[in-house]
């Protein structure tokens, strides 16, 4: 039996393993999109982002949340939530750049 491995052997060997390689990576990809609730072939219409994520505590934490064109604070533990800021106007919101009163409010070390 002729043990030597010919280039046709070799091509051959590296064409399948970068099939498999391959396959793995769009499963992989696939479970992802699937996992994180998206639909594979819609186009990304997500209403509700999440921006920033402050942990503050062991179970709480400070989110920044982004509804349409608008960004909310939140306090967020493991039994409540709570918005940290007002909902915006629409134009309140992009005209002014301070810090909401219930975010001044919170200790120094967490404010920016």
């Amino acid at each position: 039996m002729n043990s030597v491995w010919t280039l046709g052997d070799w091509l051959q060997y590296l064409f399948s393993f970068v099939l498999v390689i391959g396959l793995l990576l769009t499963l992989l990809w696939t479970l992802r999109k699937l996992q994180n609730g998206q639909s594979l072939m819609r186009k990304h219409t997500q209403r509700l982002q999440t921006l920033e994520t402050l942990s503050v505590g062991t179970r709480q934490k400070i989110m920044l949340i982004r509804v349409d064109d608008r960004e909310i604070l939140l306090g967020v533990s493991a039994q409540t939530m709570t918005v940290l800021s007002p909902w915006p106007d629409q134009n309140t919101a992009q005209a002014s750049g301070k810090l909401p009163a219930a975010l001044e409010a919170l200790p120094e070390t967490l404010t920016p």
